[in-house]
């Protein structure tokens, strides 16, 4: 049997039916609903063209919702299938949709009970969009066949004509793997999804997905990467983003962080010339160059770093520090050992 679905067959199933598809109990999607979708590990139901119209879908397990009173169904294709598409329209094209596909003579009118890989067919149009599927299917590709397709002219592109649209979903309490589409609400406080970029938490009482951890468990850093001019003195000018990136973070729950500058500055022109590296905030929150932040010398050269502390920022603000330099002589190679040199600019959160 190359599809098998448990808990379908009026006269049971198979010892090796129940092994091999993913019986247990799924992440939900209301009270009475499975969250249907792929279950991941490898590349499952993966598509690859297998000759002008045909495509091969490869094994995979998956859980296939119907209807609140049909519940899901645990499905397992164990060998690869072999999908043949009808031509083209002869004007537009169309989109049609591979999918898992439940049949339930107690709920549907087909008159069997099984579970198949099928090809829902689109309509033509000069915007096509993908077909609205019956009950008890799981989309896993789209499938753009274009106008005149046939084995007899070329066929289908395999490279262009394919969309991905598997969704995952994972064991109750599990966290939901990124795939197709994050456009989705959580069922319960406190389940947790993986984005592709880091994890998020459903807030039930904000009816939100929320980065977590809420605040970042470790600093971002930006370093400086070639010299600033220093063709003017006594004002404080801005590094080029090429010579030091600028630093951009979101405000975390607490509003407050610690910041951090460190380097080399160097100004022996005369016993009273000082150099500065400094940064400035814009944003959410706003902080010039200066003596508050900054690291100096006066009449010689030091190598340091300063930390500050910076609370009562606004939560989930976005806050962009510039880092920035002072020479109050010697600019264009006129000076003695003038230098602003290796600079380092973080960012701690407080949780």
């Amino acid at each position: 049997m190359t599809v098998r679905s448990a808990w379908l067959l009026t006269n049971g199933q198979t010892r090796e039916d129940t092994r091999l598809t993913p019986v247990g109990t799924y992440a939900p999607e209301s009270e009475m609903r499975t969250r249907d979708g792929v279950i991941a590990g490898g590349n499952p139901f993966a598509a690859t063209g297998a000759g002008a119209m045909a495509l091969q879908i490869g094994v995979g397990r998956a859980q296939v919702q119907g209807t609140d009173a049909q519940g899901a169904y645990p499905v397992t294709v164990d060998a690869p299938v072999t999908l043949t598409f009808a031509d083209g329209e002869a004007q537009f094209a169309r989109i049609d949709s591979v999918a898992l596909r439940v049949y339930d003579q107690l709920f549907d009118q087909e008159g069997q009970n099984l579970a198949a890989v099928v090809i829902v067919r689109g309509t033509g149009s000069a915007t096509p969009t993908a077909p609205t599927l019956p009950s008890a299917c799981l989309r896993l590709w789209d499938v753009t066949v274009p106008a005149g397709a046939s084995a007899d002219v070329g066929g289908i592109n395999w490279n262009s004509a394919l969309a991905d649209r598997r969704r995952f979903t994972s064991a109750y309490g599990g966290i939901i793997p990124r795939g197709y589409g994050l456009a989705f609400t959580g069922a319960y406080d406190g389940q947790y999804r993986d984005t592709g970029a880091g994890l998020e938490r459903w807030n039930a009482t904000d009816n939100a997905w929320k980065q977590y951890p809420a605040t970042p468990t470790r600093p971002i850093t930006t370093e400086q990467a070639a010299d600033p001019p220093l063709n003017q003195t006594g004002a404080f000018v801005d590094f080029t983003a090429a010579a030091w990136p600028r630093l951009t973070f979101t405000v975390p729950p607490s509003g407050a962080v610690f910041l951090t500058i460190g380097g080399q500055v160097s100004n022996r022109t005369t016993t009273a010339s000082t150099a500065w590296m400094t940064w400035r905030a814009t944003g959410a929150y706003t902080e010039a160059h200066g003596g508050r932040n900054g690291i100096s010398a006066q009449g010689g050269r030091v190598i340091a770093s300063r930390r500050v502390y910076r609370s009562g920022l606004t939560p989930g603000g976005q806050v962009t520090l510039i880092p920035g330099w002072n020479i109050s002589s010697g600019s264009s190679g006129g000076g003695t050992d003038v230098f602003v040199l290796n600079g380092q600019l973080t960012v701690e959160f407080v949780q």
